[in-house]
């Protein structure tokens, strides 16, 4: 049986850009729960400078997205890296995973930040190459 590492790369569709988080976001979360709720969620994510990594995805033959950010406030002793998804034209919702969690306190111990965004990276486009055989 194959591995996971042995599968297809990312459908074509998908472009990676992680300059900024795209405006997307913050509109279909604003749509769908409020723009006052929408800036409490996941500890200010699509209102706040982060200065953190993210990894985005973008579909604009299905005006799609995928999102890897932070999702805990700075403050907590253990920060965790959250899966978004914006389906194809309408609609916000965090993708269940296996946390992706370091500790800010224990800099050198595994996971580290970058182990935990490596791996919710991973299971990111494991998602995509999923979500492409239901579209």
């Amino acid at each position: 049986m194959p591995s996971w590492q042995d599968q297809p790369q990312l459908p074509a569709t998908w472009q990676r850009c992680d300059t900024g988080i795209l405006p997307l976001w913050w509109e279909r979360l604003c749509a769908q729960s409020g723009e006052q709720s929408a800036a409490l969620y996941a500890a200010g994510l699509f209102t706040e400078d982060r200065r953190r990594p993210i990894a985005q995805w973008y579909n604009p033959a299905f005006n799609a997205a995928l999102l890897v950010a932070p999702e805990t406030s700075p403050e907590w002793p253990v920060q965790r890296f959250g899966i978004f998804y914006a389906p194809p034209e309408t609609g916000f919702v965090r993708v269940h995973s296996a946390p992706h969690e370091w500790s800010p306190r224990q800099p050198r111990k595994s996971p580290t930040e970058k182990e935990a965004f490596l791996a919710a990276i991973a299971e990111a486009e494991r998602f995509l190459q999923v979500e492409m055989d239901f579209v």
